[in-house]
């Protein structure tokens, strides 16, 4: 398969069925579809499990909230942050072996009233799926998406995307955020994206 190929849905159950940092830079262009929105996606961020990823949520081994990160790939990771906001990950990788990867932004391409209904405060639309909390909101995801399988015909539909994304048209940087392996650049996004989220270094709070 070349750049130029369409990617099919069994291109993509085998993409995600392999290591994590491939299957992250290949769910871009991919399209997320949920509540009657479709977005495609823009940015991406790979965690792997146990094996040296501090700032994966898996890191210290299975637990009942990442429980879906150790397998079946394709699935969702859905968690709540900050007491406010949802966010979703594609797993990926062998069972057992835990990795996912998070979908950091997106570009609406269908359902954009429905979109702007969810999220009335943005006067953008490039802005109404560019960070992950904004990706679930504009999608509706919430806790109730947690472990479905996403190439299946669910409620929370992953596609390949319509039009691969060039090799030489993706961007690499360090994950936004994190409290360890702050430099590790799993950060993935196309290059000149007007969706694509802000960088943020995490600043640890200093206790006073």
């Amino acid at each position: 398969m070349t750049a130029a190929d369409p990617v099919t849905t069994a291109d993509l159950v085998e993409l995600l069925a392999g290591p994590v940092v491939p299957a992250a830079r290949g769910l871009l262009g991919c399209r997320l579809a949920a509540g009657g929105v479709t977005v495609r996606i823009t940015e991406v961020e790979a965690y792997a499990g146990t094996a040296g990823d501090p700032a994966s949520h898996a890191h210290r081994g299975r637990t009942p909230r990442n429980a879906v990160m150790f397998g079946p790939a394709g699935h969702a990771y859905v968690y709540f942050t900050y007491g406010m906001h949802w966010c979703v990950n594609v797993v990926t990788g062998l069972d057992g072996e835990a990795s996912a990867v998070l979908l950091r932004a997106g570009e609406v391409v269908d359902g954009l009233d429905a979109a702007r209904a969810r999220r009335p405060a943005v006067r953008r639309d490039v802005d109404l799926a560019r960070g992950p909390a904004r990706l679930c909101a504009a999608l509706g995801i919430d806790r109730s998406a947690y472990g479905l399988d996403l190439l299946g015909d669910g409620p929370v539909r992953l596609r390949p995307p319509l039009e691969p994304v060039a090799e030489a048209a993706i961007e690499a940087g360090p994950r936004v955020g994190v409290t360890g392996a702050h430099d590790v650049p799993w950060r993935f996004w196309i290059s000149g994206d007007p969706t694509v989220s802000a960088y943020r270094r995490h600043v640890p709070r200093v206790r006073r």
